[in-house]
């Protein structure tokens, strides 16, 4: 990146580092990585980034070749902006990185993102707990909308609707995190109006138990 300090050393992390080592880099690829976003879509994701900063990171990354800026066509015809295909190499980096970082000390009081809560339950999901599940689920989180596969004991994500889902929950990411982390009941919620619900209950108290949280570090 032009104007960066470099580490001038051949060692394939370093030069990784020149690209993707700048402050908020990273993070914009994770805001990135389940499908293109508009600017004020990424500064809701990034909130304490500001304007500049993260205008200054989009373009480095860009130049870098990680993410590019495209319009999209009518009806929407808005700029938005979406990783290249060696940008998306960097996913199994950015989830390991999320699963190394979850076992650190937490020291904020924010709320995740919406992306970020997503790739949580990636980094989450528990192979053994979901045993024999198949279930196909569709969560409405505010403006964002994301189909959630469940089978052979993978999770796939992608944003979207489900196209036949066998439940149906729409409410906060804040309480889609209290469910899946905090250890608050799905009857809890739905009694109290924070989530409305459709489908198989059954099959929905199974998906907020299959995310432990991971065990902190010594």
């Amino acid at each position: 990146m032009s104007g960066n300090r470099k580490y001038d050393d051949p060692c394939g992390v370093a030069r990784a580092l020149d690209l993707i080592g700048e402050r908020w880099a990273l993070l914009v690829v994770r805001e990135l990585l389940l499908g293109p976003k508009r600017f004020t879509d990424l500064r809701n994701g990034l909130p304490a980034a500001s304007q500049n900063v993260l205008s200054h990171r989009l373009r480095e990354l860009e130049q870098a070749a990680v993410m590019r800026r495209r319009r999209l066509g009518p009806p929407a015809s808005t700029w938005v902006y979406e990783l290249t295909a060696w940008g998306h190499d960097l996913e199994p980096v950015v989830l390991e990185l999320a699963r190394w970082g979850s076992r650190a000390q937490l020291t904020s009081t924010g709320e995740l993102s919406v992306d970020s809560l997503l790739l949580a339950l990636k980094t989450t999901f528990d192979q053994r707990a979901a045993g024999e599940l198949r279930a196909s689920y569709e969560l409405r989180l505010g403006e964002d909308t994301f189909c959630v596969e469940i089978a052979d004991g993978r999770i796939e994500l992608a944003r979207g609707n489900a196209e036949s889902p066998d439940v149906v929950i729409e409410t906060s990411p804040a309480t889609l995190r209290s469910l899946v982390f905090g250890n608050r009941s799905l009857a809890d919620a739905k009694r109290s109006d924070d989530l409305s619900f459709e489908g198989d209950w059954d099959a929905a108290a199974r998906f907020v138990m299959l995310f432990p949280r991971p065990a902190p570090a010594a």
